[in-house]
């Protein structure tokens, strides 16, 4: 159990969701100049995922911050210049390159562990290491194809071969092609300066506390180690010297530390109106979300779909600094198709209307066919808001 001096700072409820809102970028003018990778630094992890409905997660987590980038500046921000890696950090994610020595502690990790499932037999890794050497950066289809012909888990051996040298960091994604992910040689592919595992675990594990102090703002044991997946005990071991001091925040029943900048100035300036990819990291930690918005998120699409309440890939509405809804989208032509709108009374309408508008421009789609409304008096008020936005 962490032991947690007297914290010399009490916030409200309503201060450390406006905190958390800032550290996220969602409170105060988007830093437009520093673009896609500014927000990259400032979140430090930005999450992948298979689902694409209006666009991949990791296209929407910039989107809502900085409003309708291009969507190839986007690609080419994350992929291009040797800026970023992919690893597993909250899960697989794009971080930063500066913090690949930060990553050392769970590359170790992972070199000591069994190798679960998957045995290989002798030759097959350093076969695809050479054939890297060899040829340069190569999807998992040119080493030799990805899968054996069965279900999508059945990985072949130059597949589960390049997925272990991703994870033991001899081997990097350097973009995804397709959606393939497109391997290379770390040492050939990250610069110099970052390309080693000098760091004992301590200090990977304060240096990973710290920024997700920084990108939170404000949180819980549980909210800071979730955001790097570290363990409770990991967090224990390195928050006292982390630089987060703790606070109070009045409605949590828990401890909580607080990045020490967030606390310096009040949070001010413009909230964002828009929908939030639900694996926006805003939202990762779902007693976390309940906590600052009162508001209950799960992504549904690996759930029955006789089962799901607010749909396939409900997108929370953020707008004035709450969450006042969500929507299931979807695309048809030109047409954004909100199939399930459900809406936190009429002071939703309006934002839904602007986040509705907006994202159906960024997409490319000159329509938004409203299907479902949770509420069906507040339909023909949205369709009329709708029509205005759109004109």
């Amino acid at each position: 159990m962490t032991l947690v001096p007297p914290p010399a700072v009490e916030l409200s409820a309503d201060q450390a969701r406006r905190i958390a809102l800032r550290a996220q970028g969602f409170l105060g003018a988007p830093n437009r100049r520093a673009g896609v990778p500014g927000v990259l630094r400032h979140l430090g992890a930005v999450q992948l995922d298979t689902i694409s409905v209006l666009a991949r997660s990791h296209e929407l987590i910039p989107y809502a911050r900085l409003g309708a980038v291009g969507r190839p500046a986007i690609e080419q921000a994350y992929w291009s210049g040797g800026r970023t890696f992919e690893y597993w950090s909250h899960a697989a994610c794009i971080l930063p390159v500066e913090e690949w020595p930060h990553f050392a502690f769970r590359r170790r990790a992972y070199r000591s562990r069994p190798h679960w499932h998957h045995d290989l037999p002798d030759g097959a890794y350093e076969t695809v290491i050479k054939q890297l050497r060899a040829e340069g950066p190569l999807t998992a289809t040119e080493l030799g194809g990805a899968k054996n012909g069965g279900e999508w888990w059945d990985w072949s051996e130059s597949k589960v071969s390049v997925e272990r040298a991703l994870m033991y960091g001899e081997v990097v994604c350097t973009e995804r092609r397709g959606w393939k992910r497109v391997y290379d040689l770390a040492e050939r592919a990250l610069p110099d300066a970052v390309l080693h595992d000098d760091l004992d675990d301590a200090e990977c594990l304060r240096r990973l506390v710290a920024l997700a102090g920084q990108s939170l703002g404000v949180g819980t044991r549980a909210d800071i180690a979730d955001y790097h997946r570290l363990k409770g005990e990991q967090f224990d071991a390195v928050v006292a010297d982390s630089g987060l001091v703790p606070v109070t925040v009045r409605g949590w029943a828990k401890p909580a530390w607080a990045d020490p900048a967030a606390l310096a100035s009040e949070p001010r300036g413009r909230h964002r109106t828009t929908l939030l990819s639900p694996f926006d990291s805003l939202i990762w930690e779902r007693a976390r979300t309940e906590r600052l918005f009162g508001f209950t998120h799960r992504l549904e699409a690996y759930v029955p779909r006789a089962k799901r309440i607010h749909g396939y890939f409900a997108m929370p509405l953020l707008a004035g600094g709450r969450l006042l809804g969500r929507v299931d989208p979807a695309r048809e032509g030109s047409t954004l198709v909100a199939r399930q709108v459900s809406l936190e009374g009429r002071k939703a309408v309006a934002p839904m209307a602007e986040a509705l508008a907006e994202a159906a421009s960024w997409v490319g789609c000159s329509d938004v066919r409203l299907e479902r409304v949770d509420a069906p008096e507040l339909r023909g008020p949205l369709a009329q808001e709708v029509a205005r936005a759109l004109a």
